[in-house]
């Protein structure tokens, strides 16, 4: 019986050794492959920021590339920390299920219940509409007035009243239509339910007990160390994004952080140091669109991959944990322009991990062809309803137009195919048997076919 042990204890140690070997070689050659992507993408301009990749609670890659201040001439670094946009929305969504445990609140609670003046069209809302998005409310930050008031300091009260009186884009839960609107509601739910702040909530009862030291509300009247500027294009030239007051997004998206504690919030929200079983599985079961609470829940490269994105001014963001693999991806960009995107950048880090197909990303070549092609391209298309590209020529460039949004150059690649640099996304222009062109293909991160319709 002895001998029996013994030997399987050696077979066992033997095992180990194997699987240890076998995973630090390998380890060196992943990070010289995530180094040389970064690195390739760094050196063309399209990315500035940090990354992280961990396995089984390992960090076997974290590095910093790019300017956190070009102004300064400070680098980026694992350190630095980033405003994180909607990744903040998994806080608000785990302090809500916090609540839920303690008994303070329900997610199948009417969201009237928290308001003494609520809206009649809100009546039928609860609290588990705004968590996955399926309540109806307009987004706030996609009404026209929103670039108006961005820079100006706002309370609960004034920032609802914004959208308060609107009607409702659908009946609650019938379909699915990203919100900031919910998430901000949810963090006044959080203060009412707790007497605290938003950000004072947080604090105590994620922050401090996960020991996320490098995380918090960002306010930039706080005295922040390794702060990264965010940084935007305009006119083909870098500027300072612009100002956008923190009262603004709240529990929607004012967090900031850095790759590592980005990966230590993952681990804990994935156990049982935070979360009971019952309410992570809430979060994480999709209620529709692939959207369960705070988090997208998708398949990439036939595993399970849980995850979310953030943008907001002058910052890109992308955070994902595939659970089978223990595997978390960070990705902070101190700059909302460019491509790949976080979440592209993110799936390739992946994709050399696990050994799948990846390219790296090469810098689009503008070619030269005659201004006159133009003409033929000028109109309007339509991606999908209310989604229209304005294509216009204005002398030697073709011009890109969405609702609300500033003209960009479109640079040709061929006579048919162009690209814009603002973000990773290309444009293809189809003629029909007779010449006409009768539509344009979108891709960023897929094939979209947009119709001439003028």
């Amino acid at each position: 019986m002895n001998q029996s042990r013994t030997g399987i204890s050696r077979v066992f140690s033997l095992l180990a050794l194997l699987l240890l070997f076998a995973f630090s070689v390998p380890a060196q050659e992943v990070s010289a492959k995530f180094d040389e992507y970064l690195s390739t993408l760094t050196k063309q301009g399209r990315f500035t920021g940090s990354a992280l990749v961990a396995r089984d609670g390992r960090v076997i890659f974290s590095k910093g590339y790019g300017m956190a201040s070009v102004e300064l001439d400070v680098p980026n670094s694992p350190e630095t920390k980033f405003r994180i946009g909607s990744i903040t929305k998994q806080f608000t969504a785990a302090a809500i299920m916090l609540l839920a445990e303690r008994g303070k609140l329900s997610v199948n609670d009417p969201v009237c219940k928290y308001f003494s003046d609520c809206p009649a069209a809100w009546s039928e809302i609860t609290i588990h509409h705004l968590l996955s998005h399926t309540s109806g409310l307009p987004n706030y930050t996609s009404l026209p007035s929103y670039r108006e008031y961005m820079t100006v300091p706002v309370t609960n009260e004034s920032l609802v009243a914004r959208f308060r009186d609107k009607p409702l884009d659908f009946k609650p839960g019938e379909k699915w239509s990203y919100s900031n609107s919910g998430y901000f509601i949810l963090g006044i739910i959080i203060e009412k339910v707790t007497g605290d702040t938003y950000e004072t909530f947080l604090q105590k009862n994620i922050f401090d007990p996960l020991r996320l030291k490098n995380t918090g509300y960002d306010r930039p009247v706080y005295l922040l160390k390794h702060r990264a500027t965010g940084y935007s294009m305009q006119n083909g030239k870098q500027i300072n994004s612009l100002y956008l007051d923190m009262t603004q997004p709240g529990a929607a998206g004012a967090l900031y952080s850095t790759v590592g504690d980005l990966m230590a919030w993952t681990e804990a929200l994935h156990s049982d140091r935070l979360l009971s079983a019952r309410s992570r599985e809430a979060m994480m079961t999709p209620v529709k669109n692939n959207y369960g609470y705070g988090l997208t829940i998708n398949t990439q490269f036939n595993r399970s991959v849980i995850g979310h994105g953030g943008g907001i001014n002058g910052f890109s963001t992308y955070l994902q944990y595939y659970p089978a693999e223990k595997v978390t991806v960070v990705v902070l960009r101190n700059a909302d322009y460019g491509g790949p995107g976080p979440a592209k950048i993110a799936q390739d880090l992946s994709a050399i991990l696990f050994g799948e197909r990846y390219e790296i990303p090469r810098e689009p070549v503008v070619a030269r062809v005659d201004p006159k092609i133009y003409d033929a391209y000028a109109g309007k298309y339509e991606l999908q309803p209310g989604v229209v590209f304005t294509i216009t020529r204005e002398g030697d460039r073709l011009m890109l137009q969405l609702p609300g949004q500033p003209a960009v150059e479109l640079f040709p690649e061929s006579e048919t195919k162009f690209f814009v640099r603002v973000v990773d996304a290309k444009f293809t222009f189809v003629r029909d048997e007779k010449g006409e062109v009768t539509h344009l293909i979108f891709d960023q991160g897929g094939e979209q076919r947009a119709k001439r319709i003028k």
